[in-house]
């Protein structure tokens, strides 16, 4: 948020032509991940449109599995996502682009003897001279690019992607301004030549038709026949790491940064290397590993199961080894990334420092994973730093409200060890939380926080008004027990209520109405407990309480709450090391300090 200059925003990046870049697998979405893209699109947010313009193969997961569990996924064309974003950020006037790094941070201090950031330093693309931005309101985005330092055996290279420099003036200002840092490793896998594999010989994954759309708008465009992808459907393929592979890479291991001692930082334990994968699952020959097209600008294929950190010539060696791809050429090698981070106990749920007001943080500075992650976080940052500079209160999403929500408490209220990955099973009220609801949940907040358009708001109404009308439908005498029935599909219900798709209702409308039927009972006993817990939610802990203070806390629980700071006796209650019985005299505490 600019102070006095013509353009509100400014957007600094090291190159104005990597915006949007997909510098992993070029897909959206997956287990978890999927709902949080859903819930930046009920909020106004770009991730879902530009997924829906530019996936070149759309699948929903886990449908054989309740509705609570459904999550979309579409592999995109990397280019032609760039490209959406790009155009989408060049069209708003208010936005200035510059090239250039944030060597350092400006703060001054506010009332109450509060530190203020005032502005960034930056020092502009092939020049190098310094300059002072003057801000409102900073957010730090740096993903892998602070102090980035990728490894390929033995090799490494100072950088944040292959063949971008990193980003190492901004780690020493936040070292001075008091932040503790971490350190955490990420990889990616070799890409391959399309045309120099033996595509035919492979096993076919094919994506969904008619395929479910990310976003709102193309729920409540789709016609009776569906939603129609702006770009050609493609396939993937799928091979396996053999034996042979992995007795070559076990005796290669002395080789890898990871077990010779050259990367000491931790990786994502969900996603690991396939050395990794050879040493933790010694007892498995094989491995799937999915074949699967990065756009149609290019043949490069995305080896998805196989990250590394292996030299080039082992990495060949296996490439070699999997079925359909003995003859196949790698384009760019694998490599693993050492990056710092900002441990998240110095932020609150609004992403904003704790100990400097107006700067915010998002994305893997945090350490999280993900770009599904990063833009949820970078959504809850935008909101914020702009409500900070109107001088508004802050604003936050509540582990009961959003996939976003659990995200942000948990980052607030625990420590990552690794980079953090989203799943299912991190938030207690799911099945409140599924895919199809999305809207419903949140399009109303984002209305009244002027983020949603007129479009979103417009088709939002259409789905209120529809869903009402099923509802009612469901009520009648004929539905009652057996539209409740595990066997009774939307496909029952459209043809015994006699409601078409993309004729008489908008798409997606079918689903929610019969998940809230069928599940009615288990979502009253969720919505009883969030009652239950939402005093303890909003009780607040004023910040000038002294947890030093309060007679009988253990230490490890006095540590904690010094440490993170809880905004209110919930988060309190989740951090690890505070007890129920520390909950107690900590709420005697706030009742002795209120009356005072």
């Amino acid at each position: 948020m600019l102070r006095g200059q013509a353009h509100s925003i400014a957007i600094v990046t090291l190159r104005a032509d990597a915006i949007g870049a997909m510098s992993c697998n070029p897909a959206i979405g997956g287990i978890a991940k999927g709902q949080m893209v859903r819930e930046i699109d009920a909020l106004g947010g770009l991730m879902s449109l530009a997924s829906d313009a530019t996936g070149i193969m759309f699948k929903m997961l886990n449908t054989s599995r309740g509705a609570a569990a459904r999550s979309p996924r579409a592999q995109c064309d990397r280019h032609a996502y760039a490209r959406y974003v790009r155009t989408a950020l060049g069209s708003r006037q208010e936005i200035d682009i510059i090239e250039g790094a944030v060597e350092d941070l400006t703060v001054e201090r506010g009332g109450d003897a509060c530190r203020c950031v005032a502005g960034v330093v930056i020092r502009r693309l092939n020049d190098d001279d310094l300059q002072f931005v003057g801000a409102d309101a900073v957010i730090l985005t740096t993903g892998t690019f602070m102090r980035g330092l990728m490894h390929e055996g033995e090799r490494m290279t100072p950088g944040g992607w292959a063949g971008e420099a990193p980003s190492t003036g901004i780690a020493k200002s936040l070292r001075v301004l008091g932040f503790e840092l971490g350190r955490l490793k990420t990889g990616t896998p070799p890409r391959l030549s399309k045309g120099t594999i033996d595509w035919d010989d492979l096993e076919s994954q094919v994506g969904d038709a008619p395929p479910t759309p990310f976003s709102d708008l193309g729920l409540d465009a789709a016609g009776p026949d569906g939603f129609a992808p702006p770009l050609a459907q493609t396939s993937c393929r799928i091979t396996k790491t053999t034996r042979e592979a992995h007795e070559f890479i076990r005796a290669n291991l002395h080789r890898a940064p990871m077990f010779s001692g050259q990367i000491e930082s931790v990786g994502p334990r969900y996603c690991p290397s396939i050395e990794d994968k050879v040493v933790r699952f010694a007892e498995r020959d094989s491995h799937h590993v999915f074949l699967e097209p990065e756009s149609y600008e290019s043949d490069w294929v995305y080896c998805n199961g196989i990250a590394t950190s292996l030299p080039r010539d082992v990495q060949a060696d296996v490439v070699k080894r999997l079925p359909g791809c003995a003859h196949a050429e790698v384009v760019q090698w694998g490599y693993a990334v050492e990056y710092d981070m900002v441990r998240p106990h110095q932020i609150d749920a609004s992403c904003m420092a704790r100990h400097i007001a107006g700067l915010f943080f998002a994305g893997q500075i945090n350490g999280t994973s993900g770009y599904e992650e990063a833009a949820g976080q970078g959504l809850v940052a935008g909101v914020n730093a702009v409500r900070f500079a109107r001088r508004e209160s802050a604003w936050a999403l509540g582990r009961d409200l959003a996939y976003i929500g659990v995200m942000m408490d948990d980052l607030v209220t625990k420590t990552p060890i690794e980079p953090y990955r989203m799943f299912t099973s991190r938030a207690e009220h799911r099945l409140l939380l599924r895919t199809d609801n999305t809207a419903d949940r949140l399009t109303p907040i984002g209305m009244q926080l002027g983020i949603v358009d007129t479009a979103r708001a417009a088709a939002f109404a259409r789905r209120s008004d529809a869903l009402r009308r099923v509802r009612d439908v469901l009520a009648g005498p004929m539905f009652g027990k057996r539209a409740r029935r595990p066997d009774y599909t939307v496909e029952t219900l459209s043809a015994d209520a006699g409601l078409t798709p993309g004729v008489h209702l908008p798409w997606g409308v079918l689903e929610t109405a019969l998940a809230e039927h069928q599940y009615a009972g288990y979502l009253d006993r969720q919505r009883a407990e969030v009652k239950r817990q939402e005093r303890m939610e909003r009780r607040a802990i004023p910040s000038e309480v002294d947890f030093k203070a309060v007679t009988g806390l253990r230490t490890e629980a006095r540590n904690a709450l010094e440490r993170f700071r809880p905004a209110t006796l919930g988060q309190a209650g989740r951090l690890e090391g505070v007890s129920p019985a520390d909950m107690t005299l900590l709420l005697v505490a706030l009742e002795r300090h209120t009356r005072s």
